[in-house]
């Protein structure tokens, strides 16, 4: 079973996404109905204790090989910049990613550098492409997402952002990816730039079909869910402190169905 042409033809049409943060999420998540799972960088770090961006690559990696194993569907990672700054790491990490059992991954041009945090444009390039490269000489499918995080980091800037979009199209990369665009206007113009599948990050004012019908065709959560999951905690923690009360473990998933779902053997 070829994972990486599994989750390359899902783009065919609109799909959602879900990005669990340890096994047990991984496992939950699967069970549910999803068709594809992606690690949260952020999700993960917050369950390790640490800030996202604060985890190291080979910690990464590691995740990663777990969240392959835990269930029988296709995963892709978010490995943020990957190894390190250069195009020979840019090639390394699609390398790193596919001996994890990675069915895609997706590298950004953000740098980690709060002075200059977006790459030069012909670097982000440079990196793309080596990236593409690296993943064509794999012999099995790998689906490489290129994305442009401008909008994370307060470069509003929509004609840098598709300049830089149309570039990674054009150097190869499979999808395309510009997290933190929450207007469905500039959604619809993105995807009218491109002839890619375009990935958006899901926020509370968009939908599956207003984003299926402005072109999108795969909706990410990022760490949307595992900040759900912390939000809960806190309401609880909340309640039980403010008011002596436990009623918030009527919304709690029954102990007897994780027992029953975690008994069973991965698939």
């Amino acid at each position: 079973m070829d994972k990486g042409k599994i989750f390359r033809d899902l783009h065919a049409s609109t799909f959602v996404i879900p990005n669990p943060w340890d096994v047990g999420t991984a496992k939950l998540l699967a069970s549910f109905g999803f068709k594809a799972l992606a690690t949260t960088s952020a999700g993960f770090a917050f369950s390790r204790g640490l800030a996202d961006g604060a985890v190291n690559f080979e910690m990464m990696i590691a995740h990663c090989r777990e969240l392959v194993t835990a269930t029988h569907l296709p995963v892709a990672a978010d490995l943020e910049k990957g190894k390190g700054d250069s195009s020979e790491q840019a090639a390394e990490t699609i390398f790193a990613a596919e001996a994890a059992g990675l069915a895609g991954c997706s590298i950004e041009d953000f740098s980690g550098d709060d002075d200059k945090p977006i790459y030069d444009f012909s670097h982000a390039v440079e990196r793309v492409t080596a990236a593409v490269e690296a993943a064509r000489s794999l012999k099995r499918d790998f689906v490489f997402t290129a994305r442009a995080e401008n909008f994370l980091h307060g470069r509003t800037d929509i004609d840098d952002t598709i300049k830089r979009l149309q570039a990674f199209e054009k150097a190869g990369a499979d999808v395309l990816y510009a997290p933190g665009i929450t207007d469905i206007g500039m959604v619809r113009t993105i995807c009218s730039a491109v002839t890619r599948p375009v990935n958006v990050l899901a926020v509370p004012d968009f939908t599956v079909s207003a984003l299926a019908e402005a072109g999108v065709k795969r909706i990410s959560l990022g760490s949307k869910l595992a900040n759900y999951a912390f939000g809960a905690l806190e309401k609880a923690s909340r309640e039980i402190i403010a008011e002596g009360s436990f009623a918030f473990s009527r919304d709690a998933m029954a102990y007897g169905r994780l027992q029953s779902m975690f008994a069973k053997p991965a698939k």
